[in-house]
């Protein structure tokens, strides 16, 4: 028995050296060589990553991550922290929650975000709802694959200017905290030297991974409980994912999008379309390339309002619509909405009707654009009580306990 005992902490030494290496983890890298009781601590956190819990919904594949930054419990609670402490903007006004709120999927209501000098950001917030699938982060940049990349756009970038951030100094803030010291030691090891940039975007996306979303009333009904949602939903599923409507093209799948990567797939999936949004002579009247979709990258006319389909889940609290917000409801003042207050009106009402105007545009077959895919977008016929079977169904794919779940929110 002692041999097979040696044996067996023989391989887990090895292969936890391996894996540290692999992961840049700065605990051994900097101290690989320091004590036992080091590679104890070591242990003890693979242990930690190695074991973490998705909890996923039924039928639900598990999320790819990147092999340096593996998932543990220790590294979403920092990052819940840091998506919601303003100290990530060079002026401490704003943070990643300023324009993701939890109670509308992590979208913030407006048409255009702004940063923290008041510069309107060219496309709307897109919510964060099972941010752990999608391929390609984004509406427009293909070059974007990882939550970790993406998070240095918003902290860093100058055009347009979102949190501002122009230097490392904001970690100084972070090293004064009472808490953070601890937080960064217990999710990467290393004591003070862990409070570094990279952690703090590996922290972030590990929290935005665990952001998953599945348990709508429609996805009751898909595990079973068929009067988890109304006939005229079903029927609206009915005809979603009917050739009719050609909806499911775009947004089919547990996470109803076309831009997707898990556990299971052979090959990530991404796409971007011309919905039929806007004409040629719209877009070339904004006079800014940011605003022209993958043509921004590229420079491609083919390829001027062509977006990547956001994700439907929890489409109810995530209007405006479209890149660019165009699509509103008509009474945009609403009680629960950050945009305004009004009168007698509601997120679902609101809902309605701006899910209401995205039907009608894509039953007219969208404005003429060379770049459409018209064996997509095109006309099609659809009675009112198939739209409202449509929008029904829409509504049912609204996950509240996502919305309300204390381990999204603010922590302090």
């Amino acid at each position: 028995m002692k041999k097979n005992i040696s044996f067996f902490t023989k391989i887990i030494l090895i292969f936890s050296n391996l894996l540290f290496f692999a992961c840049d983890i700065p605990l051994l890298n900097d101290q690989k060589s320091n004590s036992d009781n080091e590679l104890l601590l070591g242990l003890a956190l693979l242990s930690q990553r190695s074991s973490y819990n998705w909890n996923l919904p039924p039928g639900f594949p598990e999320p790819r991550v990147p092999a340096e930054n593996p998932m543990s419990i220790e590294k979403v609670e920092l990052g819940r922290h840091l998506f919601y402490d303003r100290r990530l903007s060079q002026d401490e006004t704003k943070a990643c929650s300023s324009c993701h709120f939890q109670s509308l999927a992590f979208s913030d209501g407006k048409a255009l975000p702004s940063g923290i000098t008041g510069q309107v950001h060219p496309r709307n917030a897109q919510h964060l709802t099972n941010a752990a699938y999608h391929s390609r982060l984004t509406w427009n940049n293909p070059n974007l694959r990882t939550l970790e990349q993406q998070a240095r756009v918003p902290m860093f970038g100058e055009s347009p200017i979102e949190l501002g951030l122009q230097d490392e100094s904001f970690l100084s803030k972070l090293k004064l905290d009472s808490l953070y010291p601890e937080l960064f030691n217990q999710a990467f090891g290393g004591g003070d030297g862990s409070i570094t940039e990279q952690n703090v975007r590996f922290a972030l996306a590990s929290f935005q991974r665990s952001m998953i979303s599945g348990n709508s009333p429609f996805d009751r009904a898909q595990n079973g409980n068929r009067t988890a949602i109304t006939p005229s939903a079903a029927r609206g599923a009915s005809f979603f994912n009917s050739e009719i409507a050609e909806c499911f093209h775009c947004h089919g799948g547990f996470n109803f999008t076309d831009t997707n990567l898990h556990g299971t797939q052979a090959e990530e999936e991404f796409a971007y379309h011309n919905n039929g949004t806007h004409t040629v002579a719209y877009y070339n009247s904004l006079g800014d390339i940011h605003k022209e979709g993958l043509k921004e990258i590229t420079l491609q006319d083919s390829d001027q309002g062509k977006f990547r389909a956001p994700s439907l889940r929890n489409v109810a609290v995530t209007f405006p619509y479209m890149h660019d917000g165009s699509i509103m409801c008509d009474n945009n003042q609403n009680p629960n909405h950050p945009d305004g207050i009004a009168n007698g009106a509601s997120l679902s009402t609101c809902a309605r009707n701006a899910l209401g105007k995205v039907v009608d545009q894509y039953s007219s077959g969208g404005a003429a654009h060379p770049a459409k895919d018209g064996t997509l977008i095109r006309p099609f016929p659809i009675q009112p009580s198939e739209k409202e079977d449509l929008i029904n169904f829409l509504l049912s794919l609204t996950d509240d306990e996502f919305l309300r779940n204390p381990k999204f929110s603010n922590p302090r």
